[in-house]
């Protein structure tokens, strides 16, 4: 039986194959965590299902806190359906080699991006996968991604408990905390509340739940509506105890805006969907760090249309 080179001891092949794991799975999370420990708040973005918004969420508190003044990068967790590159209209965009591991796809002076998107060679590829393959590029995207100083990491996860966001609350340690999208419709509060019950098992703070989609006031008659129901998202973070972090009026604009890869908080500053979320980035803003505000007045745009001159995205 061959000697362990460490200790001397003899170890099987088996016990050896185990060590080595462990000690590669230590190397990892040492080089996770020194990554990570440049990037002062992290935040994972989650959804019980699909099709209420989180991916807008997650774009567009990356846009609201870079607005506020603070340095985000914005990974894209969702290996089946990666879309924050085309919300952000980043699609043909590839990232490069650096010196210290792979460098990010900058969006503009204050967000980066990263996404299996960028990698796949056409837009219409499927990622087929099982799930220690999802695991493992979670951990690349965490450990071998030069995110730099930031400010904040937010992590849009796929929807449900699966591989891909379990990873991602395991390998970050000093997470901030979790933020449940979900729409006021009952099933997805239904599927909301199972992913709750996933933080709380898995230990993961929860900051606060957003209600996307939610009643407006039609701009012709002033009639207010509700095509999804209301107050949904409200009463499931007062069942877990948790801040209700707002409600977005629900917004045809949101998909026509998103379809161009324009984040409506910049596109469209002035209606009233951009001013929920710009409440609710200084509602997670307030509760991570303590400074609700931004550091800094915005610029102003001329027109509801118009982006910010100091946010404009990188020419493409």
């Amino acid at each position: 039986m061959p000697k362990d080179e460490v200790t001397g001891n003899k170890s099987s092949p088996k016990e050896k194959v185990a060590r080595e794991r462990s000690e590669q799975q230590a190397q990892l999370e040492r080089h996770i965590g020194a990554r990570m420990a440049r990037i002062r708040h992290k935040v994972l973005i989650a959804s019980g299902k699909g099709g209420v918004g989180k991916t807008t969420a997650a774009v567009n508190l990356a846009v609201g806190l870079a607005e506020a003044g603070d340095t985000v990068a914005l990974l894209d967790a969702d290996m089946h359906g990666p879309t924050v590159p085309r919300m952000l209209g980043l699609g043909d965009i590839r990232p490069a080699g650096g010196e210290d591991g792979i460098n990010p796809v900058t969006y503009n002076e204050r967000i980066v991006v990263m996404s299996i998107a960028f990698l796949l060679p056409h837009d219409s590829d499927a990622v087929i996968w099982r799930g220690p393959l999802k695991g493992k590029m979670v951990d690349n995207f965490l450990a071998d991604i030069d995110w730099g100083e930031r400010d904040w990491l937010v992590v849009d996860t796929p929807p449900g408990t699966g591989d891909e966001i379990l990873s991602v609350a395991q390998r970050i340690k000093d997470l901030d905390g979790l933020i449940m999208v979900t729409t006021p419709q009952e099933t997805a509060v239904a599927s909301a509340c199972k992913s709750l019950t996933f933080a709380i098992k898995t230990k993961t703070p929860i900051l606060g739940v957003i209600e996307n989609m939610g009643p407006f006031t039609c701009p012709k008659c002033g009639y207010k509506m509700s095509p999804f129901g209301e107050g949904g998202g409200e009463r499931i973070a007062a069942e877990f105890g948790v801040p209700f972090l707002g409600s977005v009026p629900f917004d045809p604009e949101v998909v026509t805006e998103s379809d161009k890869g324009r984040p409506l908080l910049l596109s469209q500053r002035n209606s009233s969907a951009a001013v929920a979320w710009r409440n609710i980035v200084g509602e997670v803003r307030g509760l991570v760090t303590g400074r609700a505000g931004p550091d800094h007045d915005p610029p102003k745009a001329e027109n509801k249309t118009a982006m910010s001159g100091e946010l404009q995205p990188r020419s493409k």
